[in-house]
């Protein structure tokens, strides 16, 4: 990277515009940027970083960029040309300001702006020139950073040397010299790998402590499911988690335990047959003695039924002739039940008639009573007569029914004719007012239109108003500070320029006073220092209240220094107000606030009222549409009316034909009834009355002759039953369920004789009484107390037997675990190692160091051995810088510290030992050294430029010499090397200058050679 030429306009101190032709200064490799303290040296380093990376330098980058002194109308710019990668690039970058309105008054924000272009042969037209190449702040940057192969931070610690930054690395400890270097060196894919190999560590140590605690789960569940007697784990199952064969021992211990339990299902099977043997023989027993009981109950309970049925044998007897006597009679049963049968329907016969005579009696108009004492044949005749009057009278009702329909269809048709000519009437009533209604509303929605109309034009107002009153009211209070700020500023300004008066007096009657003050330190014989002569004829002599002592002159100079900071910043606020005044009053326009705010307040009610009246705009158009859809509608309800009033008319006359003609026919069926209905019904009641009373009659004649028959019968079977009447056969006859309950009580005694004659007879039953009776509790107590134990073998072995199968599963568990935790603890136990070892906390890492800080290391080595290069020529052979690995105090890292080898004595000290200009080429050395390491580590980029920033004035004559030495080898490597200093010495040493001088109206830059020294 060789820089050609750097153009600032108003950027920091410099108010015009600036250029600095590098190709003009570096013609010899050496130059030299010089000026007054302040005068703005740094700002030419800070405009180059700022044109390649769009930022300052670290420490001055919250300074502003924009110049105080520059014109406001002139924008803040700056553009660079250099050389990158064999290219020819220029750099013009803008940064974001403030600019004064190009229309109007006031200020506004200029937009930052950055331009990229490249020098072609041939840009188009064959003729070489400048190509734009991108316009993109991202894209430049990125294009900067890839062609240079520095960031920032490194690009200001590699080319734009800063001495004081070095020389605190240079006595700097590990951890603070360890930011440095992370910043110039890319090591953070190191650090990376540092927390991937913790965070594995971390997953590894979680997984084996989560298969830990699953082993220690499954060691307490065995030893629970082996019970109290089983073998203890002490001794098996090791304490320390760490232990790599932590499953070996617990797979053996449960291996025993399995055994334990094998060996106890055995002796629980074996007791379990024991004591099912014995159950079973326990059981044969009680059942062999409950057959015996058994048969000696059976035999006692049939001695006494026996008995009990010779006790019933003589009621016996007489149930059986009782119910021979019945049997007999049982012929004579059914024709005494016909008899009765038919004297019963009888009475009910004479019953019924008896009822339905005194009712036809009862009948109205006279037919019942003509009826009264007439048999069954007359009855039928008159029914059928009565019958046929009925059918005639139907005819009529139809006429009658037919008229009430007609009168209720009158009324209707008469009421909707009614509807109909009011809905005409009221539909021509509407129609007569509609014309006027419409013009009223087409007034009010013309007004309405108006209205929004004014709306909209009073909004835009308004908010122009607003706009102006508050830009009028800010003004005014502006206006008011500005009034109260000028005369500070102006009592600021007299005290700024009496302190900087006082401070040039007294550096004035110090200058005089110098040759007072050098008098009086001359002795008599002693040489001068000034002329060399040990005679003193005339020394000079202070007059009397002129001393003044360097303090003095510090203390004017500080004073000085804070009366003009306070008048500046005074100053800038005041400008800061007057500029914002102006913005505020160029919006606000000439009418004051009260003026703005009248006018708003009119605005604002004529607003409301216009907003008011637009509002109807809506409502008003729905009221026209809503009243075209009513005219419409009213026409076809007046059409439709007119329409239906004819029809209902004209029906109308043709009911009232059709009703006049039925009435007469129904009045001449209807005789003296209320209505043909009322006649029919009642006659129809006395027909019906007359049918019933005939079918009575007939019924009680039939009745009659069934009774006499039922007699005949009866007489004709108490004779062949032999008995001498019916009497004397109903003397003896039971009902046939009082018969069937005798025979099931004989035949149940009959067998139950037989039944307990068999049981007795039983040879079984009558050796089972011969023999003596059976203890049966004494048998149960045995069974039980059997069972009992069978009882307690079968949950023995079904505990052994469980505790088996537990064991077996939580040992092929165990199983399974072992395998799956040996990798777990093989693998934790590399990747513990590994993390442990890169963050230096391992005992195999004696020196404490991490992997990041262990590459920097390296790099440092290589930093030292660059630098002692150049530290040999400067220091005349005595100094090497050394890079130290050795380990920190305390619990602090190693790897980063720096020792200077003293050739002279032989030995190695800390570089916080060594004097000012000692450090100063020491840091020198180890700037140079480090921008050697960066830019190979960067890819090897040449950096033809480099700046050196101050540090020289540490440095004695010979000291000055061997370090421009060592700065003439960098510029024998086509290097043109800018020393920033104000060092005197260097006015002579290099012929190449760079001017910087300020004024009050900003620093100015110019080549100066010797003769300008």
């Amino acid at each position: 990277m060789r820089l050609h030429r750097l153009t600032v306009t108003a950027f920091g101190p410099f108010a015009g515009t600036e250029t600095v032709d590098f190709d003009a200064l570096a013609a010899g490799g050496l130059f030299l940027l010089r000026g007054a303290t302040g005068a703005g040296k740094s700002s030419v380093l800070d405009a180059v970083c700022f044109a390649l990376y769009g930022e300052t330098p670290g420490a001055r980058r919250a300074n502003r960029l924009r110049s105080d002194h520059a014109d406001p109308k002139r924008l803040t710019e700056v553009q660079l040309e250099l050389t990158l990668g064999g290219r020819r690039l220029q750099i013009t970058r803008l940064p974001e300001q403030q600019r004064p309105k190009k229309v109007g008054t006031g200020t506004t924000v200029e937009r930052a702006q950055t331009l990229l272009r490249e020098w072609v042969a041939d840009t188009g037209d064959g003729t070489p020139g400048w190509r734009g190449l991108s316009k993109s702040h991202q894209e430049v940057g990125e294009e900067v950073l890839q062609l240079v192969g520095l960031n920032r931070e490194q690009f200001c610690q590699v080319v734009l040397l800063p001495q004081g930054d070095f020389a605190r690395f240079l006595k700097a400890d590990s951890e603070e010299r360890g930011k440095l270097l992370r910043r110039l060196f890319d090591t953070e894919r190191y650090r990376l790998v540092e927390d991937w190999l913790a965070e594995q560590r971390r997953a590894q140590e979680a997984a084996v402590q989560a298969g830990r605690r699953r082993l220690r789960d499954l060691s307490s569940k065995a030893e629970q499911a082996a019970g109290p007697g089983a073998e203890p784990a002490e001794g098996w199952v090791p304490a320390e988690d760490g232990d790599t064969g932590l499953t070996a021992g617990v797979l053996g211990w449960a291996a025993v335990l399995r055994s334990g339990a094998a060996e106890q299902l055995a002796v629980a099977e074996s007791a379990l047959a024991g004591a099912g043997l014995a159950q079973r023989t326990a059981q044969r027993h009680r059942e062999a003695a409950e057959e015996l009981a058994g048969r000696q109950r059976r035999h006692r309970e049939a001695l006494e039924r026996a008995a009990r049925l010779a006790g019933f044998e003589p009621a016996a007897a007489q149930d059986r002739q009782r119910l021979a006597a019945a049997q007999e009679a049982v012929g004579v049963e059914s024709a005494l039940r016909l008899r009765e049968s038919a004297a019963e329907a009888l009475r009910r016969a004479q019953a019924a008639e008896r009822r339905h005579r005194e009712a036809l009696a009862a009948a109205p108009g006279g037919e019942g009573r003509r009826l009264d004492g007439a048999g069954a044949a007359e009855l039928a005749e008159a029914e059928l007569r009565l019958r046929a009057e009925v059918v005639r009278l139907e005819a009529a009702r139809a006429d009658e029914l037919r008229c009430a329909e007609i009168a209720r269809e009158q009324g209707t048709l008469t009421a909707d004719r009614t509807t109909a000519e009011a809905l005409a009437e009221e539909a021509e009533d509407w129609l007569a007012e509609f014309e006027g209604e419409l013009k009223r509303l087409e007034d009010e929605h013309a007004r309405a239109r108006e209205a929004t109309a004014r709306v909209e034009q009073l909004d835009g107002q308004r908010a122009e108003l607003a706009i102006r009153l508050d830009a009028a009211r800010e003004r005014d209070g502006l206006r008011a500070e500005i009034t109260a700020a000028e005369p500070r500023v102006v009592e600021l300004r007299t005290a700024a320029l009496d302190a900087r008066e006082h401070s040039l007096d007294l550096r004035d009657r110090r200058l005089t006073g110098m040759a007072a003050e050098l008098a009086e330190q001359l002795r008599t014989g002693e040489a001068c220092r000034v002329c060399g002569s040990p005679e003193h004829p005339a020394p000079a002599e202070a007059a009397p209240g002129s001393r003044v002592a360097a303090e003095d002159e510090e203390r004017a100079r500080r004073a000085q220094a804070v009366a003009e900071q306070a008048w500046t910043e005074a100053d800038q606020a005041l400008t800061a107000l007057r500029v914002r005044e102006a913005s505020a009053a160029g919006a606000a326009g000439p009418e004051g606030a009260d003026a703005l705010a009248r006018a708003l307040a009119g605005l604002e009610c004529e607003h409301r009222e216009a907003r008011h009246t637009a509002e109807a705009l809506g409502r008003v158009e729905q009221q026209i549409a809503r009243l075209s859809q009513d005219r419409a509608r009213r026409d076809d309800e007046l059409h439709e009316a007119k329409e239906r009033t004819a029809v209902l008319s004209d029906r109308l006359l043709k009911l009232a034909t059709e009703r006049d003609a039925l009435t007469a026919r129904v009045a001449a069926a209807r005789g003296e009834a209320a209505s043909v209905a009322d006649r029919a019904a009642a006659l129809t009641r006395t027909t019906e009355q007359v049918a019933a009373t005939a079918t009575a009659a007939r019924a009680r004649t039939e009745a009659v002759a069934r009774l006499d028959e039922a007699e005949g019968e009866l007489g004709e079977a108490a004779a062949a039953a032999g008995f001498p009447d019916a009497r004397a056969a109903l003397a003896v006859l039971l009902p046939r369920d009082e018969r069937e309950r005798l025979e099931a009580r004989l035949e149940r005694h009959r067998a139950e004789t037989a039944a307990v004659r068999r049981e007795l007879d039983l040879p079984e039953l009558t050796e089972a009484a011969a023999r003596p009776p059976v203890d049966l509790p004494a048998v149960a107590a045995g069974l039980r107390a059997a069972t009992d134990r069978l009882g307690q073998a079968h949950a023995a072995r079904a505990a052994a037997h469980e505790r088996c199968e537990a064991l077996a599963a939580i040992g092929r568990q165990l199983a399974g675990l072992a395998a799956e935790l040996a990798p777990a603890l093989d693998g934790y136990g590399r990747i513990n190692r590994l993390a442990t070892l890169t963050a230096g906390t391992s005992g195999e890492n004696r020196l404490r160091m991490r992997l990041e800080s262990y590459v920097l290391a390296a790099r440092l080595e290589q930093v030292a051995a660059a630098a002692s290069d150049r530290l040999v020529r400067m220091s005349g052979g005595r100094y090497t810088l050394v890079h130290n690995d050795g380990r920190g105090a305390g619990t602090k890292r190693s790897g980063l510290a720096l020792r200077v080898v003293d050739a002279w004595t032989g030995t190695e000290r800390d570089t916080a030992t060594l004097s000012g200009g000692e450090s100063f080429f020491a840091s020198l050395s180890l700037a140079l050294g480090l921008a050697d390491v960066v830019t190979d580590e960067a890819g090897g980029m040449p950096l033809d430029t480099l700046f050196i920033d101050e540090g020289f004035g540490t440095l004695d004559e010979q000291s000055l010499e061997e370090v421009m030495d060592v700065l003439d080898g960098l510029r024998e490597r086509d290097r043109a090397v800018g020393i920033v200093s104000h060092v005197a010495d260097l006015r002579s040493r290099v012929p190449a200058q760079l001017l910087v001088r300020k004024g009050r109206r900003g620093s100015t830059l110019a080549l100066a050679g010797r003769e300008d020294a």
